[in-house]
């Protein structure tokens, strides 16, 4: 079997939500998909470790917020890669709470949704809730993100078949080595730079400023390692 057949299933990006008493909490995922239409139902899938499963096994209730194509890396970042355990994620964060309670965020979102759980589904690692849908909201217009934008031009990869692709620039860069975050894996590219951080294409790491932070996790300059 060759796993890399499963790379062709095409994503979104999304921030699921839920709650627990007064508590709540949300994280990024790629597996929002809509099942049925009458009753409207979705499904999301939740690793099983994650404190968003847990709020949501608790209450029975989740929300989608379907994420821009223009949402920052920090926005992402800070529901993908860091815990509610251990920080308030919502801090700083606009959103609204729905007719359940779930917040919905109301920044960088196209459309927000609502749902009741109504099934539940082991899957190993994850579990899958589909839930009834109770209450929706078309936020703007615009481009949803998909997870391939986001690898591929939120993580500064340019394909050849891209518009902008310049081949005597990408072997000059080639010669300029990038960086990995050790906490989060993110690659910072001397080709592409980091413009949504005022750092402009053809900066090497070693000319980035000291205060410069991953701007996914926000680790410091520190906690990268050269790409082998």
């Amino acid at each position: 079997m060759n796993p890399k057949a499963l790379h062709k299933i095409s994503y979104g990006l999304y921030i699921v939500t839920s709650k627990k008493g007064d508590q709540i909490n949300g994280q990024v995922a790629n597996t929002v998909f809509q099942i049925s239409n009458d009753p409207t139902t979705v499904a999301v899938s939740i690793n099983k470790q994650n404190l968003t499963s847990e709020f949501i096994r608790d209450s029975k209730v989740f929300g989608v917020s379907v994420l821009a194509q223009e949402a920052p890396l920090s926005l992402i970042g800070r529901f993908g890669f860091k815990s509610g355990r251990q920080v308030d994620k919502f801090a700083g964060i606009n959103y609204k709470p729905g007719i359940t309670g779930v917040p919905c965020l109301t920044d960088h979102v196209l459309a927000c949704m609502e749902a009741e759980v109504i099934q539940e589904v082991d899957a190993g690692t994850h579990h899958i809730f589909i839930g009834k849908v109770t209450g929706a909201e078309v936020l703007k217009e615009g481009i949803a993100m998909t997870y391939a934008y986001y690898h591929q031009i939120k993580k500064g990869t340019v394909p050849q078949t891209a518009p902008t692709y310049t081949p005597q620039k990408a072997e000059r860069m080639e010669k300029m080595d990038k960086y990995v975050c050790n906490l989060c894996g993110y690659v910072y590219d001397p080709a592409t730079g980091d413009p949504e951080n005022g750092i402009a294409p053809d900066t090497p790491f070693e000319k980035l400023p000291e205060d410069w932070v991953c701007p996914v996790c926000g680790a410091g300059k520190d906690e990268f390692s050269k790409e082998e």
